[in-house]
């Protein structure tokens, strides 16, 4: 088996696509051997939706499209990572008891820290960024 095996999806910068990006990445992973309805999978989904919603709400429409990258290394690190044009990175917003929004990262950062991951920030060439989570990868491999 090659080192890595890679996917990825650009989508456009709309609210629909956030519910496609979770679905490619579900359907990847499944093909990885990653099952569906597994308790990794729903963790995962829920962090591509919370990245995915990031790079539509939080770029002010300054990225018509945002692209998921999926990759498996040496069948043991799997990455997530979710680029969009807007030069701002990301940052924790103080999230009031009352308001519905705000905590995303928040959320991703529990996650990826229950899991034993971690989430790194990288800057594109064309001045955005890609929003990367890497967490250790359990599952025998396909091959």
């Amino acid at each position: 088996m090659a080192d890595h095996q890679e996917a990825s999806v650009t989508l456009p910068s709309d609210p629909a696509s956030v519910s496609s990006a979770r679905r490619y990445v579900a359907d990847v992973l499944a093909e990885w051997g990653l099952p569906d309805g597994t308790e990794r999978a729903d963790t995962v989904r829920l962090i591509v939706s919370e990245l995915a919603t990031n790079a539509v709400q939080h770029t002010f429409g300054l990225s018509p499209t945002f692209t998921v990258h999926v990759r498996l290394e040496r069948d043991e690190q799997l990455r997530i990572g979710v680029t969009d044009s807007h030069p701002r990175w990301p940052r924790r917003l103080p999230a009031a008891v009352q308001q519905d929004n705000g905590r995303g990262l928040v959320i991703i950062r529990w996650l990826i820290a229950e899991c034993g991951g971690r989430l790194s920030v990288t800057p594109t060439e064309e001045g955005g960024k890609t929003v990367w989570i890497a967490l250790p990868w359990t599952v025998p491999v396909q091959r």
